[in-house]
């Protein structure tokens, strides 16, 4: 037994430097993130580390792990400090310098290594940290594990056995981007913007997109952790927006943005019209159902229901379960069940064999998209968005809500629902057809209009998405009754973005 790491300690003082300080919130459903340092110090990533390597032995997983770090200010600082309680704690770490989280997944297989431990916090705004964890290739962690490392950080239970073995990869992104561009030559040389907001993203994804035949005009891909444009997330209007005057600037066929750490995409089509990723992985579902007969998909709870009455996915006899949402969840179902491919509404791909690896890779998905139109030459991205049945959606909106508050504010939510619904009240006009609990609550109308309301599981922010497959008023008039209930809540506040 060690010492407990505290959770009272100021930054800038001498007990700061001393102690290891870790704030109990940043241990997330299935990722870790803190603000650094005010929530979480160096010593306090060393003792995260030792309780890794000794999470693995416990659990009779070999203590070898690939560790990255993103392109943050103090990104290679935690990552030091991260190997140091690794290797304190008995590990054999592989470092691989700089990365992108899927460049940190497919080292797992290069190296024929268990763990991972990429530290990045993603599309998160400058001054936060995280580290994202595995010990089973291709899965990361879900509760069970998160719960697990978590109790032994903080009773400070962890061994510090030494002994550890330290292994320096220098290669690595070279082997990642062959791997990526092994495949056959696109033969329409469609121009691409590749957009990455300053992230990560901006070293390796050009070099991709160019390697296969794409003719490409970077956006944003100097490195800046300051993020001088926005934030690197595909999900945000403002990436897309750039993203789109920049398709309607150069003549692009499609442009494809990367968030913060290279594991999610986003999308604009050759006409500027932004793409939702679920609205893509209905297309992308399409494209593969011709190629593989009576696929099985995956969706999340935010994504479309589209993917259930899509008559093309019917007449290959594809099939599509929901999901919670989670990159950890979406990814581990998906292998659970032999889903061919695992779609998330944020953006998170997960292609499994034949196609890939099983984990998320944003460049993995926009490949797909670009091979997408190499198959349809005669139709651009526009025509094939334009095949699809009609839906009006919103984008992802997400109104504050702490992070010791929102799930039980979740929790009342549902139950709210649950009585409107026993009660037979209508909603929004209509009556209420059926409520999906796997995650959070999604209400399904009528005439399949739905709403979801769920807790964030990475930010202090609750998640709204709502969709009609009839009227844009009828998206509009559920997201107003779902909103007009939330809006009694003290704990919940302003909207990052309304429709």
């Amino acid at each position: 037994m060690t010492a407990k790491p505290r959770t009272d300690l100021t930054p800038n003082t001498a007990e700061f430097e001393q102690f290891a300080y870790v704030k109990p919130s940043g241990f997330r459903e299935y990722d870790a993130r803190w603000r650094y340092p005010e929530d979480i110090n160096l010593p306090g990533f060393h003792a995260i580390g030792a309780s890794l390597a000794t999470l693995m032995r416990q659990r009779g997983v070999p203590a070898r792990i690939v560790v990255g770090h993103d392109y943050r200010s103090y990104s290679c600082a935690v990552k030091q400090a991260l190997i140091a309680g690794l290797l304190s704690g008995g590990a054999e770490v592989h470092d691989i310098g700089l990365a992108l989280s899927p460049m940190a997944y497919f080292a797992q297989f290069a190296l024929e290594v268990e763990g991972v431990a990429m530290v990045t916090a993603s599309h998160n705004p400058n001054g936060w940290t995280g580290i994202k964890i595995g010990m089973q290739r291709p899965l990361t962690f879900g509760p069970d594990e998160m719960d697990a490392l978590r109790r032994m950080v903080l009773d400070g239970e962890y061994e510090l056995p030494g002994g550890g073995r330290y292994m320096r990869v220098p290669d690595m992104a070279e082997r990642y981007i062959a791997d990526l561009t092994d495949r056959p030559k696109l033969t329409r040389r469609p121009k691409v913007v590749v957009a990455c907001g300053n992230g990560t993203a901006g070293y390796f994804s050009p070099r991709v997109f160019e390697a296969v035949g794409c003719e490409v005009v970077p956006l944003d891909c100097t490195l800046d952790y300051t993020f001088p444009r926005h934030n690197p997330n595909p999900e945000d209007m403002a990436m897309l927006h750039a993203m789109r005057d920049a398709v309607l600037e150069h003549g692009a066929d499609v442009a494809l943005g990367f968030d913060g750490d290279g594991d999610r995409c986003g999308f604009v089509d050759n006409e500027g019209k932004e793409i939702f990723a679920d609205r893509m992985g209905l297309m992308l579902a399409r494209d593969i159902s011709y190629q593989h007969k009576g696929a099985k998909f995956v969706a999340d709870v935010k994504s479309t229901g589209l993917f259930l009455t899509d008559p093309v996915l019917k007449a290959n006899q594809a099939t599509t379960d929901y999901w919670k949402t989670g990159h950890s969840y979406i990814k581990r179902y998906s292998h659970e069940v032999g889903a061919l491919v695992g779609f998330e509404k944020s953006g998170h791909f997960f292609f499994n064999p034949p196609l890939g690896r099983g984990y998320d890779d944003g460049l993995i998905a926009g490949l797909a998209v670009c091979e997408m139109l190499d198959r349809n030459p005669d139709k651009s991205l526009a025509d094939l968005l334009r095949d699809l049945p009609p839906a009006w959606q919103s984008p992802t909106m997400s109104p504050h809500c702490p992070d010791d508050k929102k799930y039980d504010v979740i929790d009342r939510v549902t139950a709210h629902f649950k009585q409107l619904s026993r009660s037979g009240a209508e909603l929004a006009g209509q009556p209420i057809r059926d409520l999906i609990t796997v995650n959070g609550v999604r209400i399904v109308l009528e005439d399949g209009t739905w709403g979801l309301v769920r807790a964030s599981s990475n930010e202090p922010k609750l998640v709204v998405v709502v969709e009609s497959p009839t009227s844009e008023e009828n998206m509009r008039a559920i997201f107003e009754a779902i909103d007009s209930h939330l809006q009694s809540y003290d704990e919940v506040g302003e909207y990052n973005q309304r429709i």
